[in-house]
Order: structure tokens, then C-alpha cells, then sequence
């Protein structure tokens, strides 16, 4: 048996152009009067780009599902926490941002998708010898280690009210990033007899 499903070859590489090219599209929708370096993606979903980011949050959570699906060398619980973060983008689609203030439906939501997608690298470790490198436990701890303090970047750059758009993209393209990675590991890698 494969150690990947061919589908989630497909899913794990578009997520993360579904990701850029939707809040980008979103972004341009929005206008001149939305700061992508200060403002967060969430803030797209409270204008005209509303309807463009709802789909890219219901297909990014359906790529993460079924590359959470596919990735059969993954130990289950990072398989589990993966599909988890994909449950939270979509259902992150229907609790948008209010234009104005916090939502604490949205930030919980936003809160459960961001740990389960930083955790999911370190829970699908495979500690054997001979795994696939992305599934190793030092890249896994690596990663999961580097999408953690992206997430306390981005909160320090909300308290500060910075760079929260410039720290949040740079965490969730790493967090849509991190499972290629992985898939691309597990391709190259021979599969276990």
C-alpha cells in the first residue's frame, strides 16, 4: 500500500495556492481601504470579498481533510488533528469577523484551526526507523515548533496592533505548506514491506 493517496498529492499542493490566490483575490476585492500588513484575513470576510474568502476557507478545509485522509503513513492523531484544522477553516466560513470589534465565536474558531494545524506535524510523527522524513520526529518537532511561534508572533502583533496580517499570512502559508512537505516526503520515500 502506498504510503500517500494520489489525491492527497492533489489536495496538499493546491491548498496552499487556494490560500495565496483566494485572500489575495479577496484582498483586491476589498479595495484600497484594506492594509494587508496590519490587518488580518478575517477582515476580508466582513466586505466584498466576503463570498471570495468563504469559498477559499471551504476548499483550504477540504484540502486539509483529504490530504488528512490520504497521508496513510502519518501516525492518526496527526491525521486526526489534521483533519481537525480542516473542520475549523470551514467552519471558520461561518463565523466571520464583524466589521467592527472581536467576535469570540470567530477567535475560538481561529484558536482551535491554528493549534491543531501547529500540532498535527509533532502528532504525526512516525518514530520508527526508516520513516519517511517529513513524518521524522525532529523535522515534525521543527516544524510544529516554528507554526507555534508564528502563532505568538501573530497574538504579540495583535497586542501591539502591528503586523498582524504580515504575521498571520506568514503562519497559515506555513501551516498549508507543512503538509506538501510532508506528502512530498512520503513520495520520494520507498514504501515499507
Amino acid at each position: 500500500m502506498a504510503l500517500v493517496s494520489w489525491w492527497a498529492v492533489l489536495s496538499s499542493g493546491c491548498a496552499p495556492v487556494l490560500l495565496i490566490g483566494g485572500s489575495t483575490t479577496a484582498a483586491v476585492l476589498q479595495g484600497p481601504g484594506y492594509n494587508p500588513v496590519s490587518q488580518t484575513i478575517s477582515v476580508l470576510a466582513a466586505g466584498s470579498g466576503y463570498w471570495v474568502l468563504t469559498v477559499t476557507l471551504l476548499a483550504l478545509g477540504t484540502c486539509y481533510l483529504a490530504t488528512a485522509l490520504g497521508l496513510r503513513a502519518a501516525a492518526p492523531a496527526g491525521r486526526l488533528a489534521l483533519a481537525g484544522g480542516g473542520l475549523s477553516a470551514m467552519l471558520l466560513a461561518g463565523f466571520p469577523a464583524p466589521k467592527t470589534g472581536g467576535s469570540f465565536s470567530h477567535g475560538s474558531v481561529v484558536a482551535v484551526g491554528f493549534s491543531l494545524l501547529a500540532l498535527w506535524p509533532v502528532l504525526a510523527a512516525d518514530r520508527r526507523a526508516g520513516a519517511p522524513w517529513g513524518l521524522r520526529p525532529v523535522p515534525s518537532l521543527m516544524g510544529s515548533a516554528l507554526m507555534v511561534l508564528g502563532a505568538a508572533w501573530f497574538l504579540v502583533e495583535l497586542q501591539l496592533h502591528g503586523a498582524a496580517g504580515v504575521a498571520e499570512r506568514v503562519l497559515t502559508i506555513a501551516q498549508s505548506l507543512w503538509p506538501i512537505v510532508v506528502v512530498v516526503s512520503c513520495l520520494r520515500h520507498p514504501a515499507r514491506t
